[in-house]
């Protein structure tokens, strides 16, 4: 008689199942792997499901190198994953200290950018993230806390593009349980207690609060959150791609270069903002430099028309105000 499957095992696989049954025998998935128990345990449930399925089952291990003997850690990580059947492993070094922003943010676009790379060199069908229910209630206080509207605070995505997230219904708890039950020793990141990082803050103080305070609950409440203001928000969005076409000057075909004053000031708000967002994209901002702040500068801009009579976007664009509208070019950055 083969012994009973754990409960919380067998959830896992079924969630890594139901992200990934769109997967041809062959196919190549990534897990992005640390060594925690979030991604360990990912690991090693997408590697028996692709045994199952079919598909074949890499990870890639980041190594930040932000601490001494970090290069140790993630070759033992590495092997433990070729130990449980994992192939190919690829270990990454990167160098977020020559990237803007801050200690958070530069280790975030380090790793996406080497995942990306490496999903592209090995022609991954799907790279698998080990964020969990605990991780997007996290990431919706953090966008509270800055500000950044519905799209913030909708947290998360199950998919991204290439990018998936089967365990963002299940807390840290499950995983770690998982790893225990399976038999894995995963690897604990100082950093994940360092007070200095503000998603370390959160989660050691201000989530234990607001438990303590309000009830138990509160990261799934907060995640439920992020499901609602997704649905949302992409409603918005697609207005927002639809009005943007009516809104430039020369009609859909030109692009977003020359958007007409009149149609941007007739939208609700909501949906102005995202045209405005659109529009600076198409004219070459990158998506994680544009801020709150560059949206309302554009707003004033089209709104006012007086002051400034241009706005100075990241990667070198230029929105003007002109007679009929924003015009939207590459210019210098002012500072």
């Amino acid at each position: 008689m083969r012994p009973r499957l754990d409960p919380v095992v067998a959830d896992l696989r079924r969630r890594v199942r139901a992200a990934l049954q769109d997967l041809e025998p062959g196919d190549l998935v990534l897990v992005a792997c640390s060594g925690g128990p979030d991604s360990l345990a990912l690991a090693a449930v997408t590697c028996f499901e692709a045994r199952r399925a079919g598909y074949r089952s890499g990870a890639v291990v980041v190594d930040h190198d932000l601490q001494e003997g970090s290069a140790a850690v993630s070759a033992a990580v590495a092997s433990t994953l070729r130990g449980i059947g994992t192939e190919p492993v690829e270990v990454v070094r990167v160098d977020p200290a020559a990237l803007p922003d801050g200690p958070e943010g530069r280790a975030r676009r380090a790793r996406y950018a080497a995942l990306g790379e490496a999903s592209a060199r090995l022609r991954a069908a799907a790279v698998l993230l080990g964020h969990t229910l605990d991780d997007q209630a996290e990431t919706v206080l953090l966008g509270l806390a800055r500000g950044s509207g519905a799209r913030s605070l909708a947290g998360m995505r199950p998919v991204n593009g290439i990018y998936r997230r089967p365990f963002l219904g299940v807390t840290r708890q499950a995983t770690v349980a998982a790893c225990r039950l399976l038999g894995l020793e995963p690897w604990h990141d100082p950093h994940n207690d360092d007070p200095r990082y503000q998603r370390v803050r959160v989660r050691r103080t201000v989530l234990p609060v607001l438990e303590a305070e309000l009830g138990p609950g509160i990261a799934a409440a907060l995640s439920r959150t992020a499901e609602l203001l997704a649905a949302d928000a992409d409603a918005l969005d697609a207005l927002a791609r639809y009005a943007l076409a009516d809104c430039s000057r020369d009609g859909p075909a030109a692009g977003p270069a020359a958007l007409v004053a009149d149609r941007l000031i007739a939208l609700p708000g909501a949906v102005r903002s995202r045209v405005l967002r659109l529009a600076a994209l198409g004219a070459g901002c990158p998506a994680g430099d544009l801020t709150a702040g560059h949206i309302t500068a554009l707003e004033h801009l089209l709104v006012t028309g007086r002051g400034a009579s241009v706005a100075d976007l990241p990667g070198r664009v230029r929105a003007r105000r002109d007679r009929d509208g924003i015009v939207f070019a590459a210019g210098p950055v002012a500072g």
